[in-house]
């Protein structure tokens, strides 16, 4: 067993640095939308009207806006087409709360214009979903078969693993795309002035970086699953 030692896993460091790495991103995203949150935006508009604005001034009419419960729990359903706005949004004036709106206007119009990175992330969520809850038991129940049959199980669980990372992969650029879309509207609809946009930047770029945390976290976990089972020698 070449990496245990005493009952001791030092491939877990790489789940640890995962952990770190989205603790630090998700407290960073936090402390900066909590800071331009107290920004009041020069229009007024609160992220629910701005999100309405966007959306109108894209020619989109079948998309409908819902106030969600929660912090930070805004998102975009391309399904029922709904743009969900959370407590902290929906109501807000802030230049933080207007951004944040923007953004999920920006994935509705992704939606519209068939952005193909977005059409790739919808068409493999299931894919995502089921690798990621099949990944583990194959990859244990594969530990107590002989060694060919156990070997087939075990590839096949990382192979499905490595879905869950090709999803947050495809998300990257989708998300990254989102938020040049809606800084761009917002300065062209006057929205938020120049001096505004900057804060709003600030706040997208710190949320996008929660997103590259968590596929650098998913790149982490796979690759311990390779260094503990890809090469393993079985019985």
């Amino acid at each position: 067993m070449p990496y245990y030692y005493y009952g001791f896993d030092p491939t877990y460091f790489l789940v640890i640095i995962g952990a770190v790495i989205c603790m630090i991103a998700s407290a960073r995203v936090k402390s900066t939308y909590n800071k331009y949150s107290q920004y009041r935006s020069a229009s007024g508009m609160t992220g629910a009207q701005a999100a309405q604005r966007i959306l109108n001034s894209a020619g989109i009419y079948d998309v409908t806006i819902q106030h969600v419960s929660g912090n930070l729990t805004d998102h975009y359903n391309p399904s029922a087409k709904t743009l969900n706005l959370s407590d902290s949004v929906y109501n807000s004036t802030s230049v933080a709360a207007v951004g944040v709106a923007a953004h999920e206007c920006g994935h509705a119009i992704q939606h519209q214009n068939s952005y193909f990175p977005l059409t790739l992330r919808t068409a493999i969520v299931p894919a995502a979903n089921l690798g990621s809850t099949l990944a583990w038991p194959l990859i244990l129940i594969g530990l107590f078969f002989t060694r060919n049959t156990g070997a087939v199980l075990i590839n096949l669980g990382i192979i499905c693993f490595s879905f869950a990372v090709i999803f947050q992969l495809v998300t990257l650029p989708v998300e990254f795309n989102a938020s040049a879309r809606a800084l761009r509207i917002l300065g062209e609809q006057g929205i938020l002035s120049d001096s505004e946009l900057p804060y709003t930047k600030k706040v997208l770029k710190a949320a996008a970086l929660t997103y590259v945390a968590s596929a650098a976290a998913a790149i982490l976990q796979l690759l311990r699953l390779v260094l503990l089972f890809g090469g393993r020698d079985r019985d």
